[in-house]
């Protein structure tokens, strides 16, 4: 006797659907994945992004001591605002001669807005998927006088800690001090080796720009530059801005990498802005 096979029951049966409650739970981690990875996504964007701090100027510097310039003529800013130049008696501004030191009492500091003394780099380079941006780096551990016979400036010598250098991200800072290797090299220093002539101008409160010459040292390399800088005496104070490009590898130094990181250029800019003042 031959069976006769129910063709129905030799189908596979099929998954029965999954429940309303099970689909709406795995739509529910998608969505979820989704929104995690674009927030570290926008995460690293925001921490890496191009947010580097304007440069150096002079007119920004002599702000951060409460006043405003004026047809190159100094006045104590009021809550008035803007003083009327006329009132600026610039031919009274106190003579310069002798010796004057870095103040670093005068503003704050900030790797976003820094109204006191500082030197720092600023570099470029290129980060995956990111693209181009600019590293800035900057310490506040300034010291160094300056000396007029005059109004000749005869001496002047800076000295910055390398190690006490900030930028927007604790992972660059150290590969900032591997590259300077900070710690055998802890400091950089701008020597004068020529004297500088700056005329009456530098006893009128006007603005001022020199090329000073002179010896710059950094990872115990020591090369003669010329640094142009712009100079201002505001009331008791002398404030003095300046940068200067330099190629990295003159120096001996190899620009930090990471897997971020698909190139960073040879040249950097080294930038200062410093207050000094007598006694």
């Amino acid at each position: 006797m031959t069976a006769t096979l129910d063709p129905q029951r030799t189908q596979t049966p099929s998954r029965p659907p999954r429940p309303w409650y099970r689909r709406r739970r795995f739509a529910t981690l998608g969505v979820a994945v989704v929104l995690v990875g674009g927030a570290a996504g926008g995460g690293i964007w925001w921490f890496l992004r191009d947010d580097a701090p304007a440069a150096v100027d002079l007119e920004s510097a002599a702000e951060s001591l409460g006043v405003v310039t004026i047809d190159d003529t100094t006045a104590v800013a009021t809550d008035a605002a803007v003083v009327d130049a006329a009132a600026t008696d610039a031919g009274a501004a106190a003579a310069v001669s002798g010796t004057w030191t870095v103040d670093t009492s005068i503003g704050e500091f900030s790797y976003e807005d820094s109204t006191g003394t500082f030197v720092g780099f600023r570099v470029e380079e290129e980060l995956s998927s990111i693209g181009s941006t600019t590293a800035v780096g900057r310490t506040p551990t300034v010291t160094g006088t300056i000396t007029f016979d005059g109004t000749t400036l005869t001496a002047a010598t800076i000295e910055a800690d390398m190690s006490a250098i900030t930028t927007n991200d604790s992972r660059r800072d150290d590969r900032v001090q591997d590259a300077l290797e900070t710690g055998e090299f802890p400091t950089a220093t701008f020597t004068l080796t020529e004297p500088i002539d700056l005329g009456d101008v530098v006893n009128t409160g006007a603005a001022t720009t020199v090329n000073a010459t002179g010896e710059l040292t950094v990872h115990g390399v020591t090369t003669t530059v010329t640094l142009p800088l712009e100079a201002q005496l505001v009331d008791d104070t002398i404030v003095v801005v300046g940068s200067i490009d330099v190629e990295l590898s003159t120096y001996g130094v190899e620009a930090p990498t990471a897997p971020i990181v698909v190139s960073v250029s040879d040249r950097a800019t080294i930038e200062l802005q410093l207050f000094f003042t007598q006694g």
